[in-house]
């Protein structure tokens, strides 16, 4: 992080997703020397801000204004100020626009840099007991049909853990959405109120979660995180697929590609889970 004495500087800081006192020294220090802090919601922030009374100006920067406020941003600190950019909760750029006026930084040629801390998704993930070695955060599911598929398509195909965030009102609609995806066996880790006094997380399959939210109503901000699919569930739905041709043509398929019809037979029943002789006894069926 190189930094010129005349360029003001970008400061991502985590702060707490419930619990005040889940702060970092150096982002409360940061945000006292700060000229500004930009928040995504200032009546949140103020509330932080008091607590450790800390008297540094704030001014907004959300998903609806920033093609605004990114330009002011910038040309402030290539004045000189430093800025300290915070969310609601959590980490800056996860699920906010903060990404786009890190990006703004480096095309001016503005110094960032983050100062870790709290991430719900990270929170979740941890709490979940679900596997950790490998995950994806997909955020909110998309409200875009198209980009809605490709997640729900990825997520249908995926061996590692997934996170997604939901709000209440969408909660149930969700889980019914990944209960047909992915049937209502499927183990979920559903978490709210992070890091706070009544901090919840619940261990549900995904038809047990469905059938709880239609007796409680969901009342706060979720973090759901899904099991990944096993190796055996995949080799399973890839076999059921292949079921779904006829025999004929998944024969042709090999013995196209230059196959004796004996070793098209093999790898068709390998395709399809089952033994060799299967195969041979329903093609002589279907003769």
């Amino acid at each position: 992080m190189i930094r010129d004495e005349k360029t003001g500087m970008l400061y991502l800081c985590a702060t707490p997703i419930g619990n005040l006192e889940d702060v970092t020294l150096r982002v409360l220090r940061i945000l006292k020397e700060a000229d500004v802090v930009a928040a995504e919601d200032t009546r949140q922030s103020i509330k932080l801000l008091n607590h450790y009374e800390i008297k540094t100006p704030l001014v907004s920067y959300h998903e609806h204004n920033k093609y605004e406020k990114t330009p002011v941003l910038v040309q402030r600190m290539l004045k000189g100020e430093t800025i300290a950019l915070v969310t609601d909760a959590g980490t800056p750029a996860i699920s906010d626009p903060g990404e786009d006026l890190v990006r703004a930084c480096y095309e001016a040629g503005i110094p960032v840099t983050s100062l870790p801390g709290p991430a719900a998704v990270i929170t979740a993930l941890t709490l979940s007991g679900m596997p950790a070695r490998r995950f994806t955060f997909e955020g909110f599911l998309p409200v875009d049909k198209k980009e809605r598929k490709e997640v729900l398509d990825r997520l249908a195909k995926t061996t590692c853990t997934t996170i997604f965030y939901e709000a209440p009102h969408r909660l149930k609609k969700t889980l019914a959405l990944f209960c047909e995806l992915l049937g209502e066996n499927h183990r979920i880790a559903i978490c709210k109120e992070l890091t706070k006094k009544h901090e919840t997380a619940l261990h549900f399959t995904l038809g047990e979660a469905v059938a709880y939210y239609e007796a409680n109503e969901p009342k706060g901000e979720f973090v759901l995180v899904l099991e990944g699919k096993s190796a055996e569930d995949m080799n399973r739905a890839k076999q059921e697929k292949w079921q779904e041709m006829p025999l004929p043509k998944h024969m042709k398929i090999y013995e196209d590609k230059g196959l004796s019809r004996k070793e098209a037979m093999k790898a068709v029943a390998k395709d399809r889970g089952v033994s060799k002789r299967e195969i041979y006894a329903k093609l002589l069926e279907d003769e």
